[in-house]
């Protein structure tokens, strides 16, 4: 019985180890979307200046050391924040379609436009993401990308346009990301606070 139990703690304990704790967010090892298994890429704190401002966690089919590599993977991915401090939602929603701009080329920011905009929306009507609250965004192929607000669906359909999911992510791992440590964090590798620079 010994030999059988042994194992199955080991895989335990293996599991639980690849959990993240990021600035008291837990961020679990696999998370489900679509009944696809996800893994837990990489998590990190995004800062503005020296203030930390949301955690963000990306989740993917599998293990991806390189952007190329995580935006190329097939199958549903996940990416989950939650807010340090407040902010107001419509500037975080102006920032975000800033990065997808920033990021993109011409012609892929124009085919994520119309995702854009209902994102916007969503930020305009939610007016304030307030500490501890959080959103998710989950892409799932041939369904189209859902934003969930605390946990609850944030629009009413999902935006089918591809791209957008696509150029969402670039906010994050493009070559002009909102926070290169971030960026790092979220393809698992080790990343400093910017006091440590």
């Amino acid at each position: 019985m010994i030999r059988f139990i042994l194992p199955t703690l080991v895989l335990l304990w293996a599991t639980a180890a690849q959990a993240l704790d990021v600035a008291g967010v837990n961020y679990p090892p696999q998370f489900t979307v679509a009944g696809k298994p996800l893994v837990l890429n990489g998590a990190g704190i995004r800062y503005r200046f020296v203030v930390k401002v949301y955690t963000a966690g990306l989740y993917l089919p599998a293990k991806a050391d390189s952007v190329e590599q995580a935006l190329a993977l097939p199958g549903p991915k996940r990416i989950h924040i939650q807010m340090l401090r407040d902010i107001d939602a419509n500037t975080l929603g102006k920032l975000f379609t800033r990065g997808m701009e920033d990021n993109s080329s011409r012609a892929e920011f124009g085919k994520a436009i119309p995702g854009t905009l209902k994102l916007s929306e969503l930020f305009v009507a939610k007016k304030k993401l307030a500490s501890g609250e959080n959103f998710s965004v989950e892409y799932i192929p041939g369904q189209g990308t859902m934003v969930l607000v605390n946990g609850q669906p944030g629009l009413s359909a999902p935006i089918m346009e591809p791209e957008f999911f696509q150029s969402l992510l670039k906010i994050w791992l493009g070559p002009k990301p909102a926070d290169d440590l971030l960026k790092s964090a979220l393809l698992g590798k080790d990343a400093q606070s910017p006091q440590g620079n």
